[in-house]
């Protein structure tokens, strides 16, 4: 394994530690020096597989993208509170951070402020990302990059111990991948707090999702190489997602209503259990397909393109509270039921061509509300959906070499 040691300053010899107090530094104490960003890229450019890059502690302003092509390679910092890459200056690239090398780990840092996604990781496997912070500090607006934590076309995918808040699409999003463990994360403040998208075998964990618009998103969409199915989503706390959404108009994310605690839309094979859900003021939970997002134009929609989601269980969860100040012209179905709506929220559009849409809620006392979004809710009822998959999804299991901890 290479380790090398980083320098901010051109001298050999001299460590960022020791040179970090002779360079100038921005009215929030940032360290603004244009050889930090050249060394850093060039370390990056140099990489090779078995590459340790350190990056020690201080806060950092950079004024351009990082990119990593090379395999193999590891990037850590000296914790998420202590070494802090800011972006905030950015005038050229379209992330904080581009990866297209597998075998990538990054950890023990903080990404800020990047102009779009904080850290995209692209057509690779064996992506791994430790206890590192995504954030955007303003405060929630449509202005802020759309992802924070971003793989998309990954095998093998780990996020855990890591802070995501401020995206104004997903905090973190898992897109087109397979093989995924997202767990003990924290997001808040998102459009979207977690979101799965069109990917195969997904454990999302452990996590804490509050104040956003939606707690953990599972879609599938269509005009993507892929579908996805397979999510358990279990043992996460899912609290008081209301944050106005903020999202960009005309993007999917956008169709979903402030007070989404977890929401399944258009995908199959779903499990959602042993969760804390409460407080969130749309639903709890909502099941729904394509048709309710508000944007279905046929352009891209193929016909292989699965709209209604089938197969989902819902079973073992904590409910609290919730459904009481519903958005997304639920107002007057929440009136009609005394107010409030009931935990589990089904749009209640179905396949004509599938007997069965294995919708099965089986979580004690929790009612649930078919929409008939198809008839614009002339028709909308409290029905019983309690019935049992053929058979459960199994836990994701990721090679030994991305689990093992630093």
């Amino acid at each position: 394994m290479r380790f090398v040691p980083f320098a901010v300053c051109a001298l050999a010899g001299l460590t960022l530690a020791g040179c970090q107090s002779a360079h100038k530094t921005d009215s929030e104490g940032f360290v603004v020096d244009p050889g930090f960003e050249q060394h850093l890229q060039e370390q990056l450019l140099d990489a090779k597989p078995g590459t340790v890059i350190t990056i020690p502690a201080g806060k950092y302003a950079l004024t351009r993208s990082l990119s990593l092509t090379a395999d193999g390679v590891t990037i850590k910092g000296a914790g998420m509170d202590k070494t802090v890459l800011s972006f905030a200056k950015q005038t050229s690239g379209a992330e904080g951070m581009l990866v297209t090398g597998d075998d990538f780990t990054l950890e023990d840092l903080t990404l800020q402020n990047s102009k779009g996604d904080a850290l995209k990781i692209n057509g690779t496997k064996d992506a791994v990302m430790r206890r590192v912070t995504a954030e955007w500090t303003g405060g929630p607006k449509t202005s802020n990059g759309a992802y924070g934590l971003y793989p998309v076309q990954v095998s093998n995918v780990l996020i855990e111990d890591c802070v995501v808040k401020g995206a104004s699409d997903a905090g973190i999003y898992v897109g087109q991948s397979s093989n995924i463990i997202v767990r003990n994360n924290r997001a808040e403040g998102n459009v979207a707090g977690i979101e799965i998208e069109n990917s195969t075998d997904a454990d999302v964990y452990g996590n804490t999702t509050t104040g956003n618009t939606g707690g953990i998103l599972v879609f599938n969409m269509p005009d993507l190489p892929v579908p996805g199915s397979k999510t358990r989503v279990h043992d996460n706390k899912v609290i008081a997602n209301n944050t106005p959404n903020f999202g960009a108009e005309g993007s999917a994310v956008r169709s979903v209503p402030a007070g989404s605690g977890v929401v399944v839309n258009s995908n199959d094979d779903v499990e959602i259990f042993d969760n804390e859900i409460a407080d969130n003021q749309t639903a709890n939970v909502i099941i729904s397909s394509y048709f309710s997002t508000g944007f279905d134009t046929e352009r891209g929609r193929s016909a292989v393109y699965d709209p209604y989601p089938q197969n989902i269980y819902v079973t073992g969860n904590t409910f609290k509270g919730g459904g009481d100040k519903p958005g997304a012209g639920f107002d007057k179905l929440a009136a009609a039921l005394g107010g409030r709506l009931p935990d589990v929220l089904w749009d209640g559009f179905t396949d004509p061509k599938v007997a069965d849409a294995g919708i099965c809620v089986q979580n004690g006392d929790a009612k649930v509300l078919d929409a008939d979004g198809a008839h614009k809710f002339a028709g909308a009822r409290l029905v019983t959906l309690d019935c049992k998959p053929a058979a459960r999804l199994r836990p994701v299991i990721l090679p030994a070499s991305m689990t093992k901890t630093s």
